[in-house]
């Protein structure tokens, strides 16, 4: 008996190990690894071509997959959850997400956190239905998250997931790169983590310039931010290698830092200061580079709790980063309240020197 119930107890122990081990040994041998510069595909490009003294509009915005509305909070950041209540709910977000990029009619659209095909927006392809909805832009895709299951949070595992940036453009561009952003985590919680990126797209402009336009989306759940940091040397060196060329350079995204000339204390909150967010480091450098943010607007709550207003604690972490040669006319971030996402919008009107 002594001797069962022994080897009863080693299959007991033997068999989630085992499982455990093929799991690893899957993501491993499946890990997404993009070269450091790769090109990407452009669908509809545009003939309109950008003209020096015209102003035009930039809004980047974090979607959060369609599936961080109010109601949701995300285990990442110390919730349950890590999708929407259903698939009805993330093609309402989806929808009414669109609605708004309408709405605000900008000539550029910098979008993180776009899935193309995920669990966690019920295997909605985000990318041809956004792209199909606004059909009057040219659009490039690239992923920053690959991964084949993630098993966790347990009640709620958030699966498959295939998501990136998104770029929508009005004007005609030459080419759009996807750069990968130095740092990772270890193994194996790099094997479920985002592949960290940027699109650099190059739009001529009629002066006989280049307008580089970065959209961007960096680390946030890095300790100590040493990820974060790497991710803001790589860029400045970018920076300095385009401005020796003379190119303008707008760059914009999520920024998961508290940006310059923001406070995050101005907004009503019931909430600490939560351990993920850091302030923009100021030994980040882009000589003569200017911050085009709205600090009146929080851009992203908290997501430990669904939204309640005057509960969540706020920040401005989208925003832009401009060259000297460019001039900010306007900044302004849209209140929605994060109905359909944990972000809020931020648009940008500027005009190149």
């Amino acid at each position: 008996m002594v001797k069962k119930s022994i080897k009863l107890l080693g299959w007991i122990v033997l068999i989630p190990v085992s499982i455990i081990a093929i799991f690893l040994i899957y993501v491993t041998a499946t890990d997404y690894k993009p070269p450091v510069q790769m090109e990407l595909h452009t669908d509809n490009n545009n003939t309109h071509m950008l003209k020096q003294g015209d102003p035009f509009a930039v809004t980047t915005f974090n979607i959060g997959y369609a599936g961080l509305d109010q109601g949701q909070d995300f285990f990442m950041d110390g919730g349950t959850m890590s999708r929407s209540s259903s698939k009805k709910q993330t093609e309402e977000n989806l929808s009414s997400i669109a609605t708004i990029l309408k709405e605000i009619g900008s000539n550029l659209y910098l979008l993180q956190e776009v899935d193309k095909d995920a669990s966690r927006s019920n295997h909605i392809n985000e990318v041809d239905e956004l792209s199909n909805l606004l059909s009057e832009y040219s659009s490039t895709f690239a992923f920053n998250y690959k991964v084949p299951w993630i098993p966790v949070p347990v009640l709620h595992p958030m699966g498959a997931v295939q998501s990136g940036l998104l770029t929508l453009s009005t004007f005609q561009s030459t080419s759009h790169t996807r750069f990968d952003l130095p740092g990772k985590e270890s193994w194996p919680v790099q094997q479920m983590e985002l592949d960290r990126a940027f699109i650099a797209s190059r739009f001529p402009v009629d002066n006989g310039k280049e307008l580089v336009l970065i959209n961007l989306h960096l680390s946030a759940f890095d300790k100590g931010g040493e990820i974060r940091k790497q991710q803001l040397d790589f860029l400045a060196d970018y920076i300095r290698q385009e401005t020796e060329k003379g190119s303008y350079l707008l760059l914009g995204g999520d920024w998961n830092h508290s940006l310059p000339g923001t406070e995050p204390k101005k907004f009503a909150t019931q909430q600490e200061w939560p351990e993920w967010l850091q302030n923009f480091p100021e030994t980040f450098s882009a000589e003569g580079f200017q911050w085009a943010n709205d600090p009146t607007i929080p851009s992203v709550r908290t997501l430990d709790i669904p939204y309640q207003q005057g509960v969540n604690f706020l920040a401005v972490i989208d925003g832009f980063l401009v060259s000297p040669n460019i001039e900010i006319v306007s900044v302004n971030g849209h209140d929605l309240d994060f109905e359909n996402s944990d972000h809020n919008p931020v648009t940008g009107r500027f005009i190149l020197k």
